[in-house]
């Protein structure tokens, strides 16, 4: 590693240059080993874990990294730039530091907000870090500084964002989270699209040259999903009832993609089951828990958990990767307070994504990898409900063939933060017709990442680049996602390249399949 702590290249797992005893060599503060090292992590004195972390949990979590390098060919940042600070062991060396006392910085800052926070290093790593959590706690500490490191010490650095980088992160959330805010902001959008002003606007520079993150929402606006029914509440069972689910409709995927909705409780519906979709939904918190608004998405994560109780399901099922991966966190989330730790946990253990699911209902294989998410939150035995439903006894409803050649792109926070990699695979090679390529990329990230590609448009441009070539190189007719954000960055990143491929979710093309529908309800433009 040289002074500006470039490592080795991306393929060497042990490139990266550490320095005897655990350092960072060249990076300031180099001379302090990392927690769990000799000479690294100590606390205050008679204090166990330090004042800045009283428990000793970060402490605890940093010091199982042993810093082998094996995430950083896996990590997309490293991969860009083959920086140790962009890379997750560089990273949890900066966290080090803030544990041990530094200020937290605009440089260490900006490190901790280019992590895309797609998991890629979790699975990769032979010791077991939970970076996961890592990360979450260091963004609240950029995020909001009464969660941060010493924030209770009169000499506090007292960091604070740009007053540019506070007002479009009050924006986005302002609007994001909420489904009816965001679903009249679509109206003018609407009607831009329909005049092409917005098409206008986009090759314009001035968006650009105003607000980056302004340019990387008009540059991302999915087309107008066409008329699409509202749900009821309860969508019956077809012939013999298996279980009783309830839905989660989502802020984002409800308003951009509600067909995903209904294919979604169709399909459940087909194979037997009641779907419960309560009304009044918002969202789950994804988003603010993996930005760092730790309060926020405690807020929200607590009225879901409320409302899905109220439902009285024994099984919640939800089609979008970043929502499922958050919700089977909330254990975690609300493991502090004594009035909700026990329902969180309950509620994460109920959280099943929807292809995990059906796989489940259905008897299809789990892969070797079975269902356990990256912090371990969804074990591989039993099921969702305490084995009351009729698990495992094969599809009830008749698949039709699909003939067409599609590719499916693995969400990170379903791929890598829940494992759920071999059920969405299964379910669709079991459509007649349908042949499944694979991407050959290893899973990296499309750059979508929550809200990262609005605000770190020109990273996750880069990453969006790399995705649409690979994908564009598999010959594919048909390109299949479980995550909307992911959904909306390919088919952009697609459509720079002049490359016209549709953009499916798995729910969607069992839907079509079950129903006998044609390849051209899935490939046309909705409208």
């Amino acid at each position: 590693m040289d002074g500006h702590g470039r490592a080795g290249p991306p393929g060497d797992p042990g490139g990266g240059g550490l320095g005897s005893g655990g350092e960072l060599a060249g990076e300031p503060g180099g001379g302090r080993g990392l927690a769990g090292e000799p000479g690294g992590g100590g606390g205050l004195a008679g204090e166990p874990g330090g004042g800045r972390d009283p428990f000793g949990e970060l402490r605890a979590l940093a010091g199982d990294c042993v810093h082998c390098g094996f995430c950083l060919p896996v990590c997309p940042t490293y991969q860009l730039w083959g920086e140790e600070m962009d890379s997750p062991r560089g990273r949890i060396h900066l966290m080090t530091q803030v544990l041990d006392g530094a200020e937290l910085s605009d440089a260490t800052a900006e490190h901790l907000d280019r992590c895309l926070g797609c998991m890629a290093c979790v699975p990769a790593c032979p010791s077991g870090v939970q970076y996961n959590r890592l990360i979450e706690a260091a963004r609240t500490w950029v995020e909001d500084p009464g969660e941060r490191p010493g924030a209770h010490d009169a000499e506090d650095g007292g960091y604070s964002r740009t007053l540019r980088g506070r007002a479009a992160r009050a924006a986005i959330f302002s609007v994001f989270p909420h489904p009816r805010r965001l679903r009249l902001l679509t109206g003018p959008l609407r009607a831009a699209q329909r005049m092409g002003l917005d098409e206008l606007i986009r090759r314009s520079s001035l968006p650009g040259r105003v607000s980056p993150e302004l340019e990387a929402a008009l540059r991302l606006a999915p087309p107008r999903p066409g008329r699409v029914p509202r749900l009821p509440a309860l969508v019956p069972a077809r012939g013999q009832r298996r279980a009783v689910v309830g839905m989660l409709t989502g802020c984002v995927q409800g308003v951009f993609f509600p067909r995903v909705n209904t294919a979604t409780a169709r399909v459940l519906a087909a194979e037997g089951c009641d779907v419960i979709i309560p009304t009044g939904q918002g969202c789950c918190g994804a988003l603010s828990l993996h930005a760092g608004r730790r309060s926020e998405a405690v807020r929200l994560a607590k009225r879901t958990i409320a409302m899905f109780e109220r439902a009285g399901v024994a099984a919640v099922v939800v089609n979008s990767a970043g929502c499922g991966s958050a919700m089977k966190e909330y254990g975690q989330l609300l493991a502090g307070d004594p009035d909700w730790a026990a329902r969180a946990e309950a509620m994460a253990g109920q959280v099943r994504d929807f292809a995990e699911f059906l796989a489940e209902l259905t008897g299809e294989p789990a892969g070797a990898g079975g269902t356990a998410g990256a912090a371990g939150t969804v074990g591989t035995g039993g099921t969702a409900d305490g084995g009351a439903r009729d698990g495992g006894s094969g599809p009830v409803a008749p698949r039709h063939p699909l003939p067409v050649r599609a590719v499916y792109h693995d969400a990170c926070h379903l791929g890598h933060a829940q494992g759920i990699k071999a059920q969405p695979r299964a379910l669709l090679r079991a459509i007649p017709g349908l042949e499944l390529a694979e991407t050959g990329d290893g899973g990296v990230c499309c750059g979508s990442a929550g809200v990262y590609n609005l605000l770190q448009p020109q990273t996750a441009r880069e990453l969006g680049v790399r995705k649409a070539a690979t994908i564009e190189a598999t010959g594919a007719e048909l390109l299949i996602s479980a995550n909307p954000g992911c959904s909306l960055q390919i088919a952009t990143a697609l459509a720079a390249r002049g490359v016209s491929m549709p953009v499916a979710h798995t729910a969607q093309v069992l839907d079509a399949s079950i129903r006998g529908l044609p390849v051209s309800s899935l490939t046309r433009p909705a409208r």
